[in-house]
């Protein structure tokens, strides 16, 4: 079972132009699509068209849009009522996969809230492979609640406590390096705000400078880090070693959900066991799947090629 926590879940909107975006102009979408969205529940999405035992941990009313989507899709999900409204976020695709995202900040949530939610994650957690600490958080909850919970669920089931992944940006994934996630992550700019190493973009067109600003963050205790790298795939980095993965070139559609299709496809491959080379392959494989779908539609294991995806060794492990 994989279990993940959205704390600031939305309703995710597509809008496909059969032209670039032209800013201040009236231009008509070519197609529109909806879903339930959210990095954790895109997880869940992905892992359940495959057919692994997932669960979405989110805020919101039995009434919400964002619920009652969950349900007309049939993703495994628990709503925790919170009396407000969820958040819709846009995305705009260009022909060329351009992407231009829209988000709400999401409703706030009360400390009690807060509480019942860090509650909930912990009992559910209980006896799961992974836990995924997903998405952003809603406005004024306190930038370490991911550390907390990642705190409360080890404190709860000491050695049973699943494996913790942590899928977010900015301060709330800073701080929660401080609780030594099992895995993180991030994509280039992400992780080039984390190392302060260089730019977003430097990190995704050198897979082993990524790689070697990642090795930092092991060697300061998070256990690994998948750091998605865009067109040039993704790099893995563990206290064994790092990888590079790259796949064939593909025609994106949509970059929406990629990223965290790459973390859906990781996890189902530690569910099999597989090597970590494997793991990056299958995640490197997921994630391009995913860019080559329209809208928001996220891949089946069936739609993936892991073979197609090269994955080249970046440093054994007395290297990093």
């Amino acid at each position: 079972m994989i279990i993940t926590l959205t704390p600031n879940p939305s309703l995710d909107r597509t809008i496909e132009l059969a032209s670039a975006l032209q800013r201040g102009e009236v231009q008509r979408a070519t197609h529109a699509s909806q879903h339930p969205g959210g990095k954790g529940v895109n997880i869940v999405r992905a892992l359940s068209a495959s057919g692994i035992d997932a669960l979405a941990l989110l805020p919101g009313d039995a009434d919400d849009a964002v619920v009652r989507a969950l349900e007309l899709e049939d993703i495994p999900h628990l709503a925790m009522p919170i009396g407000a409204a969820l958040r819709s976020n846009v995305a705009i695709t260009e022909p060329d996969g351009t992407t231009t995202k829209v988000n709400e900040p999401g409703p706030a949530l009360a400390p009690s809230q807060l509480a019942e939610l860090l509650a909930l994650t912990v009992e559910k957690s209980d006896g799961a492979a992974w836990l995924v600490l997903a998405g952003s958080l809603p406005p004024g909850t306190p930038d370490d609640f991911y550390a907390s919970v990642i705190d409360a669920v080890r404190a709860a089931h000491g050695s049973r406590a699943p494996q913790i992944a942590v899928d977010s940006s900015g301060a709330p994934l800073r701080e929660c390096l401080r609780a030594a996630p099992d895995l993180i992550k991030p994509n280039g700019e992400e992780l080039a705000e984390l190392t302060g190493t260089a730019t977003g973009q430097e990190l995704e067109a050198d897979p082993a400078a990524a790689a070697a600003a990642a090795g930092d963050l092991v060697r300061n205790g998070v256990g690994a880090v998948l750091a998605t790298l865009g067109s040039k795939g993704a790099a893995l980095v563990t206290a064994g070693g790092s990888w590079h993965g790259r796949g064939p070139a593909i025609k994106a559609k949509s970059t929406v959900g990629a990223g965290d299709s790459a973390l859906a496809g990781y996890l189902l491959a530690t569910l099999r066991g597989d090597s970590p080379a494997a793991c990056l392959q299958q995640a490197t494989a997921h994630g391009a799947a995913a860019a080559s779908l329209p809208g928001t539609m996220v891949p089946s294991l069936e739609q993936t090629n892991p073979a197609s995806v090269t994955v080249t060794v970046l440093a054994p492990a007395e290297e990093n």
